[in-house]
């Protein structure tokens, strides 16, 4: 079932979402902010407000699909506004999000801070959510002995009528112990756009990429941070998976299960250590930094949840 969610969510996105471009001068090459490092979008929702970076826009407007004069400024941008490129995608999630990025930047002075409180209200919002996903998860654990038995007494019948009572039983182990197979997806099916349109966020909207927080230019990846000699990007990575281990861990604790499939979960754990190290030197610092505050307050949560329970 968790599967069929995720492969939803993911047709979802890729069918509605109008995707960050990259801007590419008349030989196909990238355009590089040498600023930040990164690439620069083509679809931007916004003006650049840095002088340099608005000429190059201008130098390469022919590439892009709307001309850099007909974009508001960013610190002017609508929650909604009516573009050549602005899919579903864009108008339900990505432009209210950069909306609400700018406006609470605006209010704190920094946009860094801005998206790590963004961060923090929308990880407040869903804790009704993650609350039931924790209590799912210790009712899982409650009934995981009888759903062992269950499988001990099918293991070897595959005959229609065998599976369908195994069905029916399985639904009388869950309502039994209010189990709601659904509901421990609901974060993940919230959590997952939300990233996506983070990222896209920062992406596309100038003023949020050429901003800083602290040492942290919020465009650049550790990646090029590091390659030029600014190596407190590696904290920015120790964080990264410090903050995601422990995340994991506690959700894979929470979870029973036999010996194999306990093998299982730790083998998944050190996978996601791995997939996680590698794609944090990859990702801005913005989306770094949300990565981290949002990582760090679920840890604490379920901290202060355990507790409780």
């Amino acid at each position: 079932m968790k599967k069929k969610i995720f492969v939803l969510v993911a047709i979802l996105l890729v069918s509605v979402t109008g995707c960050t471009h990259t801007l590419k001068d008349d030989a196909k090459k990238p355009v590089v902010n040498e600023k930040t490092g990164q690439n620069l979008t083509e679809n931007i929702l916004c003006q650049p407000e840095d002088e340099k970076l608005l000429e190059i826009y201008k130098q390469y407007e022919n590439k892009m699909e709307v001309k850099i004069e007909d974009l508001p400024k960013c610190t002017n941008m609508k929650i909604y506004e009516k573009k050549a490129y602005n899919g579903l995608w864009v108008q339900l999630f990505v432009r209210p999000l950069a909306w609400a990025i700018i406006q609470l930047g605006k209010l704190v002075g920094n946009y860094g801070l801005s998206v790590m409180i963004l961060g923090l209200i929308i990880r407040i919002i869903i804790m009704p959510f993650s609350a039931k996903t924790a209590k799912q998860q210790e009712n899982m654990k409650k009934a995981q002995p009888e759903i062992e038995k269950l499988e001990k007494k099918y293991k070897d019948k595959t005959d229609q009528e065998s599976m369908m009572k195994k069905s029916q039983e399985t639904l009388m182990i869950y309502q039994k112990y209010q189990i709601n197979p659904m509901s421990s997806c609901l974060v993940a099916f919230i959590q997952l756009p939300l990233f996506f349109a983070f990222l896209e966020a920062i992406n596309r909207i100038p003023a949020i990429f050429e901003n800083t927080f602290w040492k942290y230019q919020l465009g650049t990846t550790p990646f090029v941070g590091i390659r030029d000699g600014n190596y407190y990007y590696v904290l920015l990575i120790i964080l990264i998976i410090l903050f995601t281990v422990l995340s994991l861990k506690q959700s894979m604790n929470a979870m029973n299960g036999s010996p194999e499939q306990m093998k299982q979960t730790r083998f998944m754990l050190i996978f996601m250590t791995v997939f996680i190290g590698i794609a944090s030197v990859q990702l801005p610092s913005a989306i770094a930094l949300y990565w981290v505050v949002t990582n760090a307050f679920n840890v604490i949560q379920m901290l202060l949840m355990k507790k409780r329970g």
